[in-house]
């Protein structure tokens, strides 16, 4: 087993870890701790893959953008609420059987259709080349993408300001 082998299988083993973690942990704002964990792992395995662009985004939009604003809101509403705010994990046997459903899915289609262990070259600069489809295509989205989280501080900034 070679370096990137084993890489793989402990940020696998860190993923799934702390994917559980997120789903069973009671307390809130450990789950969203674990969270944080989870999507640095998912940073890992995307700098496995030759991808540093989307695991410095996953850094900092996701691990670091979307879990401060979570800790945020449950820091406003644990004190608006004036309790600590517990979560209940319900139908376990449920989302347990569909997870296993999930994964039996995803297990027999990679059997059949076994993927190459040999990674082709890349072409291109993948940053740039994400940059333009970005700037060019898809710049539709991307700009209602701001507005949306343009929306959503004004909105955060709304419900933290001091009643008068």
């Amino acid at each position: 087993m070679n370096g990137e082998a084993l890489a793989f299988y402990s940020l696998a083993t860190v993923l799934v870890g702390s994917a559980l973690a997120v789903v069973l942990t009671k307390n809130l704002f450990h789950a969203v701790l674990w969270l944080a964990l989870a999507l640095t792992g998912t940073a890992g395995i995307f700098l496995l893959l030759d991808a540093e662009f989307l695991a410095a985004v996953q850094l900092l939009l996701y691990a670091g953008g979307i879990v401060t604003i979570v800790v945020f809101a449950i820091v406003v509403t644990e004190r608006l609420v004036g309790e600590r705010i517990s979560q209940t994990s319900r139908n376990l046997l449920a989302g347990a059987a569909a997870a296993a459903a999930l994964a039996w899915a995803i297990v027999s289609t990679v059997w059949q259709r076994p993927l190459a262990m040999v990674r082709p070259p890349m072409s291109d600069d993948l940053t740039r080349l994400i940059g333009d489809t970005v700037q060019t295509r898809f710049v539709l989205p991307f700009e209602l993408l701001a507005l949306l989280m343009l929306a959503g501080l004004m909105g955060a900034i709304y419900f933290a300001r001091p009643e008068d």
